[in-house]
């Protein structure tokens, strides 16, 4: 039956049969709340037309809505739709017009469903490219699809026979309609005999059966023309003439066919599953129906057992589905809520792979969330669905941009190495020492201004790199260039800075800490000094830096130990007066990286061939472990205050 030929019937049986009342939610359950019962006549069994007949849950009318996510629990069970394309589901759709109309209109509703979502994904995609070229979002129009005509025709076929079919159907029911009212006079015209009733009582037996095998009419007329059969029985029987004994006979014969279906009614109460319940009584209510009239003392107590049970089990199935409305409701709620806060996401602010990642994760723990959450009523799951993959769709292809951008950059840093490589290779086997030696120092100080490679080639672009300036400076060295002179002018240099910083710590300036730094920038620029003086001058100028860190309240970190090192504070440009504790902390943690850098890079200028470069090799190493255990405590006080 029909949609619309259900709820027409079960709208007649509502009149003068049962209260029939409809759950108001999405999946248009039909539940019968109780049984409404006309006063039987003195002497006429109780109408079996007054007894509820439930229908079948109503299937809501078709309508086409492409763009709405199709609920899961609807899907035809068998029906494997998994990774089907367009084609491939035009194709099921074109098997499914060869087959009967009646059996195919669940497979043929799962697969335009699925077809059309794979088409809105498509539409989606083609409307983000035009935006993406700087149209207008009004100016968008998706292209012509031609699967989406193939499958449009099919379903006008579709359409098309079905109709042909619903006319037919009601063109059998209308003839089976004429029938029964043939019947009908029959038997009025036989009760109208009573000389010959008797001998007619075999010809309204199989009348009885011939209207009981009838097929179904008009829902605006079942109701009626049933009655209209019981009367014309019951009239029949109460004018018969026919033998007591065969009379009686029949009675009792309906009558424990009717017990046996109480007790059938009865048994339901006991089942787990009331929707099985509800359509097994409504088996037992289409029996009851087709059974004859039992003796006039006993109708109205048998017909009370059988209504009363029946209202138990309708009660169940009305009990049932508003509890499942409530549910719905509940995860309705907490559906709208995950959409809103996977909403609130912001993806502005992440500049980095570990921020990507960390809001993924938040991502994932909603989808995780969401996934265990059951289903809300059709039409708000189907919208709160869209709404959700929305949002987790838009977060994805911002991320994808975001790994696409980066994996450009990358690209253009590794480009710009490879040319610093090509370009320090060049000068390696030169013996212009001062000129070359600046170049190779400018070449280093913009290897560090360039940013990070992908990880497979950094280490073999570093080797490369560092392998052209370890062999020039081998080769300089080779020359006996005369590095003690330049030693000395670098102590004199120190010795410099360190009469300058005693002077500054003395005046006590106003920019006395600006100075400070000044110096510390100036000692770090400065080369090496002799081996025998560098622990005497480091100390020297380790005690004054000290000094004035305590004398100008300079908070930065403590100072490495070992000489060479920095112990300036957090210094980027200007003066870090007015910065929170969190902002001086960030800008010492950027210093010490980049002095780690240095560090890193000068330990591949230094040879071990000698005693002093061994020990310089030592104290280098010293000062790398001090610097990335500073910055360890660093990471960790900057979290610190994260958390606060």
């Amino acid at each position: 039956m029909e949609p619309r030929e259900q709820s027409e019937s079960m709208n007649n049986l509502e009149k003068d049969q049962i209260l029939n009342t409809e759950p108001q939610n999405e999946a248009q359950e039909v539940v019968n709340e109780e049984v409404k019962v006309e006063e039987p006549a003195p002497a006429e069994e109780p109408a079996p037309a007054e007894e509820p007949v439930p229908a079948e849950e109503p299937v809501p009318a078709e309508e086409p809505v492409p763009d709405e996510e199709p609920a899961p629990a609807e899907e035809k069970q068998g029906l494997d739709l998994a990774g089907k394309s367009k084609s491939e589901l035009v194709d099921m759709m074109r098997e499914m017009a060869t087959r009967p109309i009646e059996e195919v209109k669940d497979e043929v509703q799962a697969i335009k469903a699925a077809f059309f979502a794979l088409r809105r994904d498509e539409v989606a995609k083609e409307r983000e490219e035009f935006l993406a070229n700087g149209n207008d979002e009004g100016d968008f129009t998706a292209k012509e699809d031609a699967d989406e005509n193939n499958l449009k025709e099919l379903l006008n076929v579709l359409k098309e026979r079905r109709t042909e079919y619903n006319a037919a159907q009601e063109a059998n029911r209308e003839a089976n309609l004429e029938k029964k009212r043939q019947i009908i006079a029959l038997i009025n015209e036989i009760a109208n005999d009573p000389d010959n009733i008797n001998r007619q009582f075999n010809r309204v037996k199989q009348l009885q059966q011939e209207f009981k095998e009838t097929g179904e009419v008009p829902a605006t007329a079942d109701t009626e023309v049933w009655k209209e059969f019981q009367r014309a029985t019951e009239r029949f029987y109460d004018v018969l003439k026919v033998n007591r004994e065969l009379r009686d006979y029949d009675f009792k014969k309906n009558l424990e066919l009717k017990q046996n279906l109480c007790e059938e009614a009865e048994a339901l109460d006991e089942e787990t599953d009331v929707v099985i319940a509800f359509r097994k009584l409504q088996e037992l209510h289409n029996k009851w129906r087709e059974i004859g009239p039992v003796a006039k003392e006993l109708r109205e107590e048998l017909w009370a057992r059988f209504k009363a049970a029946s209202s138990a089990i309708n009660k169940k199935y009305q009990t049932f589905f508003e509890d499942r409305k409530s549910k719905e409701k509940e995860n309705a709620d907490a559906k709208t809520e995950l959409c809103e806060k996977i909403e609130q996401i912001k993806t502005d602010d992440l500049k980095t792979y570990a921020q990507w990642d960390e809001v993924t994760k938040q991502i994932i723990a909603l989808q995780e969330d969401w996934r265990k959450l059951g289903y809300a009523s059709r039409r708000a799951n189907a919208a709160l669905f869209a709404r959700f993959r929305k949002s987790c769709d838009e977060f994805f292809a911002k991320k994808a941009e975001f790994y696409k951008s980066m994996k450009e950059e990358l690209s253009a840093n590794l480009a710009k190495k490879i040319d610093l490589c090509e370009r320090a290779e060049a000068l390696m086997e030169s013996t212009e020492w001062k000129e070359t030696t600046d170049k190779l120092v400018e070449l280093q100080k913009e290897w560090k201004t360039i940013g990070p490679v992908v990880k497979k080639h950094s280490d073999a672009v570093w080797k490369r790199f560092i392998s052209a300036c370890d062999h020039f400076f081998e080769q300089k060295k080779k020359q006996n260039v005369n590095v003690h002179a330049v030693e000395h002018e670098n102590l004199k240099a120190k010795k410099d800075v360190i009469a300058t910083l005693k002077a500054t710590i003395e005046e006590a300036a106003e920019d006395a800490a600006q100075t400070v730094r000044d110096l510390m920038d100036r000692w770090q620029e400065i080369g090496h000094v002799p081996f025998k003086e560098k622990d005497k001058i480091y100390a020297q100028y380790r005690e004054l830096i000290d000094k004035a860190f305590e004398t100008f309240n300079m908070r930065g970190m403590r100072m490495p130990r070992g000489e060479g090192s920095s112990s300036r504070g957090p210094r980027q440009g200007g003066s870090d007066r007015g910065l929170s504790e969190r902002d001086r902390l960030v800008r010492t943690y950027e210093q010490r990286m980049s002095e780690l850098k240095t560090f890193e890079n000068n330990m591949g200028f230094l040879t071990a061939n000698t005693k002093s470069g061994n020990s310089l090799v030592q104290q280098m190493e010293k000062r790398i472990v001090g610097l990335k255990e500073e910055i360890a405590e660093l990471e960790r006080r900057i979290k610190e205050l994260d958390n606060e």
